[in-house]
């Protein structure tokens, strides 16, 4: 841990398979803070509204699920948060395909996204906490004293991606994965609400080529000369 370090609150966002879990938790670790990855809030709340039943198309009746569900984040190994959703944890049904598909529909919901905002703007108030996500730097905590965008390629983070999916046993192709990484590239960064785009003073860190150690290296500098 590295005493009266600044800044309190570091912003990581970034396209998806960029790296921002890795980066944000090995970072964490390292500041002696938390690390808060806040798509698994809006992961844990779509599994919600799997277990609903509510259609995904439902807008008005999402919203106000969202606005009656109760959540609470559990630190894991004294670093990583774990959502809790009306006193249950879901951590485990956060990966499945059919969480993995919904995500990008509810996530661009306007009452959902206020929501989840402002349970992330709560945790963040407690301070020492690396959050990253796609919004941080520009929407969740635009005062935030230090943000990090992440870019690399579609076909590095098509590789990444590719890895990490068969890794958990699924049957994919690089073709496949590119299709839906594109896809997902094209949601975020021209939805109406909170688009994905770095922050006018976050440092853009390219992490092609580089490890998960010098990213991290390159960041924790950063974060020394603040």
């Amino acid at each position: 841990m590295v005493e009266n370090l600044k800044p309190g609150i570091i912003a990581i966002d970034g396209p998806v398979a960029v790296g921002k879990s890795s980066v944000g938790s090995m970072l964490a670790r390292r500041l002696g803070y938390v690390f808060f990855d806040t798509g698994m809030i809006y992961r844990a709340f779509t599994w919600k509204v799997i277990e609903s039943g509510i259609p995904p198309t439902d807008e008005e009746e999402i919203c106000r699920l969202v606005d009656a569900t109760r959540f609470e984040f559990v630190a894991v190994q004294g670093w990583r948060l774990s959502p809790i959703i009306d006193g249950e944890d879901v951590s485990s049904g956060l990966l499945c395909p059919r969480v993995e598909e919904l995500v990008p529909v509810t996530s661009k919901i306007a009452g959902v996204r206020r929501a989840l905002v402002s349970q992330q703007r709560r945790f963040a108030g407690r301070g020492k906490v690396v959050m990253a996500g796609r919004d941080i730097g520009t929407v969740v905590l635009p005062r935030a004293e230090l943000k990090i965008f992440l870019a690399a390629s579609t076909e590095e983070r098509t590789k990444r991606r590719h890895s990490e999916l068969v890794e958990r046993g699924e049957n994919t192709d690089l073709e496949t994965v590119m299709t839906e990484l594109k896809k997902r590239d094209e949601m975020d960064m021209n939805r109406t609400i909170s688009p994905l785009k770095p922050a006018d003073d976050a440092v853009i860190v390219n992490t092609e080529g580089l490890s998960l150690e010098q990213v991290v290296d390159k960041i924790f500098a950063l974060a020394a000369d603040r």
